[in-house]
């Protein structure tokens, strides 16, 4: 198994590689391909796979983690590279208005219409794709130390509405080495999605995670409490980066020492099955 980052806010010391806020990666599993997350732009993304030595042409599914720009916005430039129809896979609340209102009305969300997506497979449920390899669908279960709201917003019924992003879903591969997360942005928390990815697959080792864990802005106490809960979880490796923020990494660094590694777009992470 093997996991390319495609991109990622971090490009590298004198790397080749394009950087740009957002995440793609792509998993390659079982003689299968799946591109989760898009970027904000198909350029970086297709200048990165070029350099990587990655057609486009074999990509098999492409897999949203949840509607934000920077992880969807590069979907209809890659797909004309794809030339084909392909299976996208997302929840089924991807398209709706998805906007911040400080420091002014912006919309955030999914920069296309769903009449551009041929192939849509839209569900909330957890299903495997791939032999071993799952969609984690929608984390309902969610820590309570996790459940920090967002200056996001949709519309109900003509109303603003706080968006409490219940599309943000994940993957999890089952190795012999133990489980392989990867997500977008966790903004269903870190933590709630290994242990969702744990009860999915009934296997409790934990081999690596793998995304943005948006800690960004979290409080020390939650950084805190997401570093021992991966310890408690037997978490083995943590690849990370893109909206984790620096606080965040410096104590899973801590934490980790050579088994923390910081994403950057052309790293290669590769799994034994």
């Amino acid at each position: 198994m093997r996991v390319y980052t495609l991109v990622e806010d971090y490009s590298g010391y004198e790397s080749p590689f394009l950087a740009q806020h957002g995440v793609s990666f792509l998993i390659e599993y079982r003689g299968k391909r799946l591109l989760f997350d898009t970027g904000q732009s198909e350029k970086p993304v297709l200048h990165n796979m070029a350099l990587l030595g990655l057609d486009p042409k074999d990509i098999d599914y492409i897999f949203l983690s949840h509607c934000h720009y920077d992880h969807t916005g590069g979907l209809p430039g890659i797909l004309k590279a794809i030339g084909r129809d392909v299976p996208v896979i997302a929840h089924p609340t991807l398209f709706r208005r998805h906007f911040v209102i400080r420091p002014y009305l912006r919309e955030v969300g999914v920069p296309f219409s769903r009449e551009d997506v041929k192939g849509l497979f839209l569900t909330a449920e957890p299903f495997q794709i791939v032999e071993n390899l799952y969609s984690t669908g929608e984390i309902r279960e969610r820590e309570d130390f996790e459940r920090t709201p967002l200056e996001v917003y949709t519309l109900k019924n003509g109303s603003i509405v706080r968006d409490e992003l219940l599309d943000d879903m994940s993957v999890v591969v089952k190795t012999s080495q133990g489980l392989v997360v990867v997500s977008g942005c966790s903004h269903a928390g870190i933590v709630s999605i290994v242990k969702r990815a744990i009860k999915i697959t009934g296997e409790k080792r934990v081999k690596a995670v793998i995304g943005g864990f948006h800690l960004i802005g979290a409080s020390e106490e939650r950084i805190r409490r997401t570093v021992e809960e991966f310890k408690k979880l037997g978490v083995e490796e943590v690849y990370t980066g893109h909206c984790t923020g620096l606080r965040a990494e410096a104590a899973f660094l801590e934490a980790y020492g050579e088994s923390f590694h910081r994403l950057h777009s052309g790293m290669v992470m590769e799994f034994r099955d």
